[in-house]
């Protein structure tokens, strides 16, 4: 595996590769039917991320409902952020493991 760029750089000064050794890095696994989505579990969530065209996208969902939530028994359990690749990889990291 080749170092990846510093984690100041933004994602898009990453070649494809790296982002995919990256990936791995965080525990994420490649789904088999679609190379651009990835698995990543925690221990209280699961998040897919997708390399799209224009950003990243992180879908995360909670691991197990809340007891009791205001605007019903599912909310809170879906959250979705767009990381355009200007961030860096620094920053998305932290964001995408900081979790819903």
């Amino acid at each position: 595996m080749s170092p990846l760029p510093s984690p100041q750089t933004p994602l898009y000064h990453h070649p494809l590769p790296a982002l995919e050794q990256w990936l791995q890095e965080l525990g994420a696994v490649q789904q088999r039917g679609n190379p651009c989505l990835w698995d990543l579990h925690h221990r209280d969530w699961s998040a897919e991320i997708e390399l799209e065209a224009e950003e990243l996208s992180v879908r995360w969902q909670q691991a197990t409902a809340p007891a009791a939530a205001a605007d019903g028994p599912r909310a809170g359990l879906r959250n979705e952020r767009h990381f355009p690749y200007g961030l860096s990889r620094a920053d998305v990291e932290a964001a995408i493991l900081a979790g819903p």
